[in-house]
């Protein structure tokens, strides 16, 4: 017997420790939750292209990291007019797919599969200190070679630096995502990081911190390697961890990859 979309929805929540949460932007975006499924896309990000492949891949429910509708809480009213938005809803409600946001239960998994994933495609799991997942003891390189290495890792053209490319670096840190400014200077102060590899900042808050500090002879550095290319592995790592509790159900990993191109 088919899944519904609810049962699906249901089973993960269940697993998460605390759950469920009374403010949360972990809902059905989407579609009717007594609708069958079919199979599953799991995805960073459900773009216009990501739902595509779902309907290609003869997948009727997608579990997504990020919103789809262009907010955190994917409001939509702001949008009824656009001819961006109406398309992008033509193509979801003509196909009859459904749509969940897994951001605040995924993040309560434990290890948080956006760290641990990024730890493996960069190659640093066996670096991490024990009991902080998020920081890393690397042998010591050069912060020009760490940043080729992150590059090379994540198949990045680029990625946004602050500090000098000679420092020798050892003690990184990563944060996925993009928690704030004040958590990721708190994180490098109190760990006495030599490095920060982040997702995304804002452009005020620890990018200026880590020039400051550089100015102040207390050399740090920072790595920006965009949103998507912190957290897009941490979503083919839960893969395994929902196909245990949903067993039988097909599921399609679907790459987003990031929107911005070098110009």
């Amino acid at each position: 017997m088919k899944r519904t979309v609810q049962d699906v929805i249901s089973t993960i929540i269940a697993a998460i420790p605390g759950a469920p949460y009374h403010d949360t932007v972990d809902t059905l975006k989407t579609g009717d939750p007594q609708q069958k499924v079919t199979a599953v896309a799991v995805t960073f990000m459900a773009t216009y292209e990501v739902i595509e492949h779902t309907i290609q891949a003869g997948a009727n429910l997608i579990i997504t990291h990020e919103p789809t509708f262009y907010s955190h809480r994917d409001e939509t009213a702001w949008l009824e007019g656009d001819p961006v938005y109406q398309a992008k809803r033509r193509l979801i409600d003509d196909n009859h797919i459904a749509i969940w946001r897994f951001h605040d239960y995924l993040h309560s998994i434990d290890p948080d599969p956006t760290t641990t994933g990024l730890l493996k495609a960069l190659g640093w799991a066996e670096y991490a200190v024990p009991g902080k997942p998020n920081t890393c003891r690397l042998p010591t390189r050069t912060l020009g070679e760490l940043v080729d290495g992150i590059k090379a890792s994540l198949g990045l053209q680029t990625v946004q630096v602050v500090g000098d490319l000679q420092m020798s670096c050892s003690k990184v840190g990563i944060s996925v995502g993009a928690i704030g400014g004040r958590v990721h200077i708190e994180a490098i102060s109190s760990e006495a990081l030599d490095v920060l590899v982040c997702g995304e900042i804002n452009e005020w808050e620890t990018s200026e911190y880590a020039r400051d500090a550089v100015s102040t002879g207390h050399p740090r550095a920072l790595v920006v390697t965009g949103h998507s290319a912190s957290e897009e592995d941490g979503m083919r790592e839960v893969l395994p961890w929902l196909q245990e509790r949903l067993p039988g159900l097909p599921f399609h990993f679907i790459a987003t990859g990031p929107a911005l191109r070098m110009g």
